[in-house]
């Protein structure tokens, strides 16, 4: 699983939404034009990712989820969640499967989707950064939360 990076495994969620669509056509929550609503926060999600990825760029701060931390990042996106860039794949998740129709068939990809960035990514994150930095990572984690 270690291979398997949090960006890919957005981008296999996101297939996975498209083709239990198109396989199975299930009736939509939110049809057209509501559906359309998605689509900003579809956008809005990958925006919060990219600035939070930019962040670690600027500072030459390691972006990859299994190698050792070598800054503790706190501004920008990072002072309201520990995870912006996880937080932005799942609100374009969401924004992409309300723009499918939000179908509680197509809901299914999110949840894994959630459930194994908390579970596996972050959990491996937060183990290396309280390893790293101790003291100053467990103040950290007392200001902000680990999604929002």
């Amino acid at each position: 699983m270690r291979k398997l990076l949090p960006p890919h495994l957005y981008l296999i969620t996101l297939a996975a939404m498209g083709m239990t669509s198109w396989l199975f056509s299930s009736a939509p929550l939110v049809s057209y034009p509501y559906n359309l609503i998605g689509l900003p926060i579809a956008v809005l999600g990958i925006v919060l990712s990219s600035l939070a990825k930019k962040t670690f760029s600027q500072l030459k701060a390691n972006v990859l989820t299994f190698n050792e931390p070598n800054q503790l990042v706190t501004h920008g996106a990072f002072q309201y969640s520990r995870n912006p860039m996880y937080l932005g794949f799942a609100v374009s998740l969401l924004g992409f499967n309300i723009l499918m129709g939000a179908s509680l068939l197509f809901q299914l990809p999110l949840l894994l989707f959630v459930v194994i960035t908390d579970c596996w990514y972050i959990r491996f994150e937060e183990h290396a950064m309280h390893k790293k930095f101790d003291k100053e990572y467990v103040l950290y984690c007392a200001q902000v939360r680990r999604w929002l």
